[in-house]
């Protein structure tokens, strides 16, 4: 199955290609699926720079990352046909927390 063929759900940490902000390159980074609609899903990205993060993730073993990171406060739409990869799931405690958050960034 390829990736392009995949479902993916929501709470799914997966990897694809982030391009830097002036367009020059790109390089592959962790997201959370937060939703999907047809072909897209709606992501928020996560980041090892703690600093720039609203979410500490507090299993980042589950979620199949390396190093501590968070989840940082901005959603995107990304056709899933550009992931490269899943590599984990968030734990039910960090999805509550995403939950939270995303009620409060939307004010829904």
């Amino acid at each position: 199955m390829t990736p392009s063929s995949m479902r993916f759900s929501k709470n799914e940490v997966v990897l694809l290609p982030i391009p830097f902000t002036d367009l020059t390159s790109r390089k592959v980074r962790p997201a959370v699926v937060v939703g999907r609609h047809g072909v897209d899903l709606f992501l928020v990205p996560i980041t090892s720079q703690l600093a720039n993060a609203d979410i500490p993730l507090l299993n980042r073993q589950a979620a199949g990352l390396n190093v501590a990171c968070g989840i940082k406060a901005q959603i995107a739409t990304v056709e899933a046909r550009l992931v490269v990869k899943s590599v984990g799931r968030l734990t039910v405690v960090d999805q509550q927390k995403l939950t939270e958050r995303l009620h409060d960034w939307l004010e829904i």
